[in-house]
Parts: structure tokens; sequence; C-alpha cells
């Protein structure tokens, strides 16, 4: 198995999925707690319209509820923003708190290993863990890919 991320902000919806059939993507795991996004630049990636054109390029499509940060690690990081003065779509890093706090709650409690059997039954062989920022390091999918590396070895590309 092979591990990418992709994040939505700055892309059209021809480059979003440009990218994943380019890569080859054959499965792909919504990581967001809310599947949709405000206003119409982003509409594409709203849960039923992302789902539905996933569908008709034959990717299959998995929410990994499991993986989204809760409410409240989201407010930790909504409040660093607040304090750095940045915007969800300029945000460049996340902040300590949110990330000592996913760890804490999300990763260390996550059944990789039953994940990873899903994977398997579902022969998926290029995987895409996405959610919206457009800068890997500012969003929660970066330590999915560092736990990816840390404990199981797989190197993650960024799309």
């Amino acid at each position: 198995m092979e591990f990418f991320t992709l994040g939505v902000y700055n892309l059209s919806d021809e480059e979003f999925f440009y990218r994943l059939m380019e890569n080859g993507i054959d499965t792909f795991c919504d990581i967001r707690q809310r599947r949709g996004v405000r206003g119409a630049k982003y509409c594409f990636v709203n849960s039923n319209r992302l789902q539905q054109r996933l569908a008709n390029l034959n990717i299959r499509y998995l929410y990994v509820q499991n993986l989204a940060p809760t409410k409240e690690i989201r407010e930790f990081q909504k409040k660093f923003d607040r304090k750095k003065g940045e915007s969800k779509t300029d945000r460049r890093g996340l902040g300590d708190l949110f990330i000592e706090r996913y760890k804490e709650s999300i990763l260390s409690s996550f059944d990789f290993a039953a994940f990873f059997d899903t994977l398997q039954s579902l022969s998926a062989n290029r995987i895409a863990y996405f959610c919206v920022e457009q800068f890997p390091r500012a969003c929660h999918r970066s330590l999915v890919a560092d736990e990816l590396f840390k404990r199981f070895g797989f190197r993650v590309t960024n799309l």
C-alpha cells in the first residue's frame, strides 16, 4: 500500500480530481469531522457531490471519522489561529496544543491494524487521506502521515 494526502484550498475542481487520477488513487479517505465546505468555490468536496464524482472516477470513498479531530480539539486550533491572526485558508502550521491533544485523543486510540485489514480486504493500493487545508503541516492529515511513517514505515506523499 502507498499513502498520500491531499487538501483542497486553492485548487479548482479540475485540479483536485486531476491530482487523484494522475496519481492512480484508488481509495479516498475523508478524515474531516464536518464533510462540507461553506460557499460555492469548494462545493465539489461536499460529501454527496464528492462521493458521486469519485464513484464516476472509480475511486472508492471511505469516511474515516475516527481520524477526524473532535470539536473540542478543533477549538484549540481556532484559538491559536485567532492569536496569530491567521485564517484557516492561510494557515501554515498547527498549534502545539492541537497537536498534543490530537495525538493523545485520536491517534493513540485509532486501530490502524483494523484499518489496514479493511484496506486490504478492499484491495486498496493507493490511498489518499483528505482534509481541506492546502498545506499539509496546517492540517491533522500531516499528523496521520507522521504516525504512518513512525509506527509502520510508510512514506506518505502530499499531492
